[in-house]
């Protein structure tokens, strides 16, 4: 029986700067039936702190503490591993960085940099990694939904050819990263296979919930969804519906919570 949801932000709560009809209702319905919540996202062009007062402003109910973010994964391994960061990531995201260790032998993290994407900041990059310096991604997702409407290069393209020039396998922090989705389910309380995760992205979101041993994935025609993404994750777990509304709703009748 599902006691606890992973909810993906960017494609299934909010788009670019217009919510999901039907999104902040969801939530609270997933609340009011008792489920548990935490909300995982792979966004690393802006901080935190920026992502929650973005879905308050949606008039989704939401604590700093329930929104999960590579980012912070990332900062903690820094500093259990006494580490400084070499950030190619985009300026708006250095805040979440600002307590991170800011001396001792160097990690490179690398986020969806956007324009800051140059030459010179990947190459300068490869060069710490090169020297041993280890290599940290904080998303390798292929594309994302962008605020004109249309899929744009993720960060995965990047981490890719900076492991092809190095040789090195990156260590991923967010998902599809098993260790990113426990992290969640943890904070939840509950076993993984009592855990749905709803997310936009078939690849990361939903193979990777399964991957990670998660009960029941919910893939929405949202976001970056487009026809033909069922495939990559074929499972008599999976189920594929128009929008957040209809996910909560086959949730709640997997958690036997349906008339809630």
């Amino acid at each position: 029986m599902i006691r606890g949801v992973l909810l993906d932000i960017g494609g299934v709560l909010y788009q670019g700067g217009e919510v999901i009809p039907g999104a902040p209702g969801a939530v609270t319905r997933l609340r009011d039936a008792g489920l548990r919540i935490r909300f995982l996202t792979n966004s690393t062009r802006q901080p935190k702190r920026r992502i929650v007062e973005k879905l308050r402003s949606f008039g989704i109910d939401v604590e700093p503490e329930e929104v999960m973010t590579p980012a912070a994964a990332a900062c903690s391994w820094l500093e259990e591993n006494s580490r400084s960061p070499h950030l190619l990531i985009h300026p708006d995201l250095e805040e979440d960085f600002a307590g991170c260790p800011g001396a001792g032998p160097t990690a490179v993290v690398v986020g969806d940099a956007g324009p800051c994407f140059t030459y010179d900041r990947l190459n300068t990059a490869f060069r710490e990694i090169d020297r041993g310096a280890p290599f940290i991604a904080l998303a390798a997702n292929r594309v994302f939904r962008d605020d004109d409407g249309e899929l744009s290069l993720d960060a995965g393209a990047f981490v890719r050819a900076l492991e092809h020039a190095s040789g090195s396998e990156a260590l991923l922090m967010g998902k599809p990263s098993a260790a990113f989705f426990l992290a969640g389910v943890a904070g939840l309380g509950c076993d993984p296979v009592q855990v749905a995760m709803v997310g936009d992205d078939a690849e990361s979101d939903v193979a990777g919930g399964f991957k990670a041993g998660l009960g029941m994935g919910v893939l929405v025609k949202t976001g970056k969804y487009r026809d033909g993404d069922e495939s990559f994750c074929q499972s008599d777990r999976a189920l594929t519906v128009e929008d957040i509304e209809a996910a909560v709703e086959v949730i709640l009748q997997e958690a036997g919570r349906a008339s809630v």
